[in-house]
């Protein structure tokens, strides 16, 4: 077997902390790609590459073949299969920070690039079907933005927000920053990947939001570092990727919704989608939530992530709603549908992971896979 050359490929030796920690397996099939990511790179022939990913090929036919067979929930297996989900959630992280131990040859590998494509089709598939078929009879800017509006407003999931607000305790807040941790310490990243594929205006308004949630270029201000601040002050370790191995396979297709938008230009209408849905259902919940952080007495340190989003996110939705996926729609009407898509994905499985962790409260259980080390350790 042919080894790939040393130049071939990238140092895996980053600074400790910047990339995911290499994750527990959750079944055959993270357990057949973790073992071939860890053993090293991608041969140099591609024949020998097959050989090394025909466990992991093998291993994605039974998962897909098996969620196939659940039919008529076929859709909602997809959805709540953990190995599915955290195979795809390490196959993104090669394309955005990588993986502790894997080197960064695998990202374009063009085999392990199929068996992604592979689990993506049911995937985006349950996407889908979760998202239902949104319209808009409106095809100028302020018309979609009312529509956007509306879709939020009609979301009638149960208020995570609202309940921490009134009821939470000390150790649910913590497990609810923990939960959060696997998207809120990479803020922003999915949807920037729009950037580029836009133009005009609905570049132009992209830009001002991700400026703001990258601290306008400063970096304590950034959105990922405020919550990362919240974390360490409740006794909380602020690694990135530190809580992967403990967070339920809600908060894992929540992340993989996102990437899947953002990796593929031809669903770049639904990453602007998922942004505007996102930014007009942040503000209220944002300041619930530290109303509910102070109520246990939490001081600014902990509160400073969600005050500044009840503040910038009152900005942030007009300008997603209406400069942002309201010109995309003017400028490009095909991609309508797929805005509408990003924003009623982006309500339904927010929703359903605010409902999972809702339910494990409300019947005294504990929401994440494992127990938090006490806030004092």
């Amino acid at each position: 077997m042919t080894t790939t050359p040393v130049w071939a490929h990238t140092s895996v030796s980053d600074t400790p902390g910047t990339r995911l920690p290499l994750p527990r397996a959750r079944g055959p099939l993270s357990s057949a790609l973790l073992t071939v990511l860890a053993a090293g790179p991608p041969a140099d022939d591609t024949d020998d590459t097959r050989a090394l990913l025909a466990p992991v090929r093998e291993a994605a036919d039974e998962a897909v073949a098996k969620t196939a067979g659940q039919a008529p929930d076929r859709h909602e297996a997809v959805l709540q299969d953990d190995d599915l989900q955290l195979t795809l959630t390490v196959l993104y992280e090669l394309h955005h920070r990588g993986v502790t131990g894997v080197d960064d040859a695998w990202e374009w590998d063009p085999t392990l690039l199929a068996v992604r494509q592979q689990l993506e089709r049911p995937f985006e598939a349950a996407v889908r079907a979760r998202a239902g078929r949104p319209t808009c009879e409106a095809t100028d800017a302020a018309g979609v933005a009312r529509t956007l509006f509306a879709l939020a407003e009609a979301d009638d999931s149960p208020s995570l927000s609202r309940y921490v607000a009134r009821h939470a305790t000390a150790d649910q807040a913590r497990e609810f920053l923990a939960l959060r941790s696997v998207y809120q310490l990479m803020e922003a990243d999915p949807h920037t990947w729009a950037i580029p594929r836009l133009y005009g205006t609905p570049k132009a308004a992209l830009v001002e939001i991700q400026s703001d949630e990258y601290g306008g270029g400063r970096p304590g201000s950034m959105h990922a570092e405020l919550f990362a601040r919240a974390m360490r002050s409740v006794g909380l370790d602020d690694t990135y990727g530190h809580y992967l191995d403990a967070v339920p396979t809600p908060a894992l297709v929540s992340l993989n919704t996102m990437w899947l938008f953002a990796l593929h230009r031809r669903l770049r209408g639904a990453i602007v989608g998922h942004l505007a849905a996102y930014e007009i259902t942040s503000s209220i919940p944002s300041r619930l939530y530290s109303n509910g952080l102070r109520r246990l007495g939490y001081d600014a340190e902990t509160t400073g992530y969600f005050d500044e989003h009840v503040e910038a996110d009152s900005v942030h939705e007009q300008i997603a709603a209406r400069d942002l996926a309201g010109r995309l729609a003017e400028q490009q009407p095909a991609l309508l549908d797929d805005i509408l898509l990003g924003a009623a994905a982006c309500l339904a499985i927010e929703g359903d992971l605010g409902a999972f962790a809702l339910e494990r409260w409300q019947d005294g259980a504990r929401v994440l896979l494992e127990p938090l080390d006490p806030a004092g350790a």
